[in-house]
């Protein structure tokens, strides 16, 4: 998992409080599968920004999170989080404690998901879930992303005209390797979880992205922001 946020903690905030609707679609898509009273870890929390809204807005409570950025973990923490600093494969899980592990928009940062979903599986208890959220490498955001990952620069001919007003930043661009939700749901499968469910937003364009909110719905055939929910089976 990516270390090297420590510099752009700042400009990740920033973009999102300049895409408030795209920022306000994305929350929504990780309150789907959440449930009040539930013991949520939060994987790559961040700077904590999408707990916070999930608190006020929707009465969700994400106390626990891990963070490998210090500059992202004090901003969480700051906001009312318990960050402990590390990455998703060095975590030292605690078996059987957590009702729900969520992954938002961390997975295209995470080096070895396999090693990752592991420890998730073992921190959950019999019944527990884990959701991926992330863009999928197929999507149109996806595809943008990765073109504009291959050029270094949003400032190219061939992206002229086919990116949002306010684009992502390109230094978290260029690190990130995005996953296809086929590759995702295997990998959840091959960890143990079970029954997945999909769940998508962002479904316009990019360029249209954030002219207002969108609600969640069922699948993964058309949103350039999907959520993956598979669960730990009940103990025989």
């Amino acid at each position: 998992m990516n270390r090297n946020f420590d510099s752009y903690a700042e400009k990740y905030d920033s973009w999102f409080l300049d895409n408030r609707n795209v920022l306000e679609s994305e929350v929504a898509l990780v309150a789907y599968f959440l449930r009040k009273g539930e013991k949520i870890l939060s994987v790559g929390c961040g700077s904590g920004l999408f707990e916070q809204i999930l608190k006020t807005e929707y009465g969700i409570v994400i106390t626990d999170g891990i963070e490998p950025s210090t500059d992202m973990a004090s901003i969480a923490t700051a906001r009312g989080m318990e960050v402990e600093i590390t990455t998703a494969e060095d975590y030292v899980p605690r078996k059987g404690c957590y009702d729900t592990i969520l992954y938002n928009g961390c997975p295209g940062y995470i080096t070895d998901l396999d090693k990752a979903l592991g420890k998730s599986y073992e921190a959950l208890r019999d019944g527990g879930k884990v959701i991926l959220i992330d863009i999928p490498k197929e999507s149109s955001y996806g595809l943008l992303y990765n073109l504009a990952k291959s050029t270094g620069s949003w400032d190219h001919p061939l992206l002229e005209g086919v990116y949002p007003r306010n684009p992502y930043p390109i230094e978290l661009v260029t690190k990130a390797c995005w996953r296809t939700t086929a590759e995702k749901a295997e990998a959840m499968l091959a960890a143990g979880f079970s029954d997945l469910e999909y769940a998508q937003t962002l479904m316009r364009h990019p360029i249209y992205s954030d002219s207002s909110v969108e609600t969640p719905e069922p699948g993964f055939d058309k949103g350039d922001y999907v959520a993956i929910c598979g669960y730990k089976k009940q103990a025989l």
